[in-house]
């Protein structure tokens, strides 16, 4: 059995561009820049057959989500909290600078690529590991319980790295719209490609 998957980060958000953590605020919206960066990952989109986009919750990624899916011809979009940022507790909201002053030595931890920090968080935050689990617990289940072939999926930077490392490609740079093509086959999950991104190899 075999299913494609096309995930897509949000568009520039709001925290996005004023140097902000955002994790799960709902209070971050697109910019601009973030909706039309979200049509062009529309267009790019277009004909590659997707029947149903998958949102996580977030304003941000369902903006982009209604943006995609009106350049691909409309298809249905929902919900899905799986899918949903990464919770950084503590450091919500904050911005990239002050969390370096405050958090240097840990954030630099956390921010690394590899399976050496998977359990580190901050402060009522969510762990890289508990991201991965339920991200791939949702995947699953689209994968083996759901009638479409096509499906996209918008979300968000740290819940996309966890798929990219979960499948061995450490040093991977999520860019807003970046589009990852994975590919489910047999139970094993293969990158295909990336679009509108960049790799820092």
């Amino acid at each position: 059995m075999t299913k494609e998957f096309y995930i897509f980060r949000h568009g520039q958000s709001t925290y996005n561009a004023e140097g902000r953590t955002q994790g799960r605020t709902n209070d971050s919206v697109l910019t601009e820049k973030g909706k039309q960066q979200a049509t062009e990952a529309g267009k790019i989109l277009q004909n590659r057959g997707i029947e149903l986009i998958v949102a996580s919750p977030l304003k941000r990624t369902l903006q982009t989500a209604d943006l995609v899916a009106a350049e691909i011809g409309g298809v249905p979009v929902t919900t899905d909290e799986r899918f949903i940022e990464v919770d950084v507790g503590e450091i919500e909201g904050m911005y990239k600078k002050d969390i370096w002053e405050k958090f240097g030595e840990t954030y630099a931890l956390w921010c690394s690529p590899g399976e050496a920090n998977l359990d580190l968080c901050f402060k009522g935050g969510e762990t890289r590991r508990q991201v991965r689990k339920r991200v791939f617990e949702g995947l699953n289940d689209y994968a083996k319980h759901n009638s479409h072939q096509v499906i996209g999926i918008a979300s968000h930077g740290v819940m996309m790295r966890q798929i990219v490392q979960a499948i061995n490609r450490d040093s991977y740079s999520i860019d807003n719209c970046t589009i990852m093509h994975l590919r489910y086959e047999d139970g094993t999950y293969v990158l295909v490609e990336c679009l509108n991104s960049r790799d820092e190899k």
